[in-house]
């Protein structure tokens, strides 16, 4: 390393979001610039630690030590090639991962780990800035015909590496945008769509085809799709929202966090006026505590509701890394995201029983109590707290308690592929369906995960359906089917 003391030298120092005051006033991503001197000194707190943990820590294998010297040596173009090396987006997974690799930071033992988001968030920008950024075009065209279906991070990532690998790639998206969650599900908040569109320019220039408002297995249908194309990844995600059927959950303002989401990004995108489904002037409720409700509490700051109230039905986790999940493992913490800094209520370990009408055939409260987790027969489950019920009123609820998997649509259906028992697109170790070249990528095929596994399986997948294709691949295949996250 360039300096075997730095993390001795300094402390953590992490990026400072803009003002609160300020920052809700716009759709703006949150962040401050961050100085460069700086960035070279949390660099320089990467220690040479022999195992690099944050190595295994990152589904994508990203080679982090190779590039945090770098930078601290202001060697920038070899760093963005280290980075590259590993990781399609990292403009993508530097605004939105959660950083496994920091909870896997050999440093954060026994003190704040190194900065590692910062540092290649930094990497990827200064790259831009300079022109780096360019087409990466296939020398030798094989003649082969790919469909990738869906345009999110898994698919996007197999469709990227299979262009290169001289394929034509073919991206297929029902909706009428490229980019999947990407483009409707992300706050412009937390990543401007013009870092998507950015990136969809190399790809269109690299040859990667892009086909919108295709709807396979209707648009299209299935025998068409196996007729005009030699393989086909499917990486269409888990877009089957998780509901909450208690009493009144038909009444009007309740709503799934992506019927709300993508309506709040069509507004900056410039297709509405305004949000059809708006949580302006209203007392919001959020039911589920995850990174999706993060976004509807930060929206929701933006689109000027009353007041916010998050709903979790987990107790509220430590401060500290609690011991059920010791180093190097994903830690069990409590986390503020920059939508938690603006404002709101974070209510844990409630459980919404019902809806309330207002008479009129909308929810005007709901009615919630209080639990406890204990183990019942062996299973842990969740205890009504005796004496603790109490109804809260609200105009506007979104439901964000995850995804349960893939939409049933006629294209799993047509094509008959097998779901495996979570109802997710069973694959095998080639990450392939039982329908001869046809593969499986991302939250489709895992269930619903991070954007760093999303991004590593499409890299995986597209290794594997150039190997089907030609024989043999020269692709990175950094993760198999069954791999599972440290801890």
């Amino acid at each position: 390393m360039g300096d075997i003391k730095g993390f001795l030298k300094h402390d953590r120092v992490a990026h400072t979001a803009r003002p609160v005051q300020i920052r809700l006033k716009d759709w703006m991503e949150v962040y401050e610039p961050f100085d460069t001197d700086e960035l070279r000194n949390q660099a320089s707190r990467c220690m040479d630690c022999g195992i690099p943990f944050c190595n295994q820590g990152c589904p994508l294998g990203n080679l982090i030590p190779d590039w945090n010297d770098l930078v601290f040596r202001d060697s920038w173009r070899e760093a963005i090639d280290r980075l590259h090396a590993t990781n399609n987006f990292p403009d993508f997974t530097g605004r939105l991962c959660p950083a496994p690799c920091e909870s896997a930071c050999v440093l954060g033992i026994n003190q704040p780990a190194v900065t590692i988001k910062q540092v290649e968030f930094e990497i990827i920008e200064h790259a831009f800035a300079e022109g780096w950024i360019a087409p990466v075009v296939a020398a030798v065209r094989t003649g082969k015909k790919v469909a990738v279906v869906g345009s999110g991070p898994a698919g996007l990532a197999a469709a990227q590496q299979l262009t290169r690998a001289g394929h034509h790639v073919v991206v297929l998206e029902r909706d009428d945008r490229i980019g999947g969650l990407l483009r409707y599900g992300i706050p412009e908040f937390k990543m401007e769509k013009r870092v998507l569109d950015r990136r969809l320019e190399q790809m269109a220039a690299e040859g990667t085809e892009f086909r919108t408002s295709v709807d396979v297995g209707v648009d299209l249908t299935v025998d068409q799709l196996l007729a005009d194309f030699d393989a086909v990844v499917l990486a269409g995600g888990a877009t089957a929202a998780r509901d909450l059927p208690v009493p009144g959950r038909e009444l009007d303002g309740i709503h799934q966090a992506m019927e709300f989401l993508p309506l709040a990004n069509r507004v900056q995108e410039g297709d509405l006026y305004e949000a059809p489904v708006s949580a302006a002037g209203k007392r919001v409720v959020i039911i589920g505590g995850g990174d999706t409700g993060a976004d509807c509490l930060g929206t929701s700051h933006r689109q000027g509701a009353t007041s916010v109230h998050q709903f979790e039905i987990m107790p509220r986790p430590p401060d500290e890394r609690a011991d059920v999940t010791p180093w190097p493992t994903w830690p069990l913490v409590y986390r503020t995201s920059s939508a938690h800094e603006e404002g709101g209520d974070r209510v844990f370990a409630v459980n919404t029983e019902r809806f309330v009408d207002d008479g009129n055939g909308r929810v005007a409260a709901l009615r919630a109590h209080e639990v406890r987790s204990e183990v019942v027969d062996g299973r842990p489950t969740f205890v009504r707290v005796d004496g603790s019920d109490f109804d809260l009123e609200c105009d506007l609820v979104l439901l964000a308690m995850g995804f349960t998997g893939p939409d049933p649509s006629p294209l799993l259906t047509d094509l008959g592929v097998d779901l495996d028992d979570r109802g997710n697109v069973a694959r095998d170790d080639a990450w392939s369906t039982n329908v001869p070249g046809v593969f499986v990528a991302g939250d489709m095929g895992r269930g619903q995960s991070l954007i760093v596994w999303a991004i590593a399986e499409g890299r995986a997948a597209a290794a594997a359906a150039d190997a089907f294709l030609m024989g043999s691949t020269d692709l990175p295949s950094p993760v198999r089917p069954t791999d599972r996250p440290l801890g």
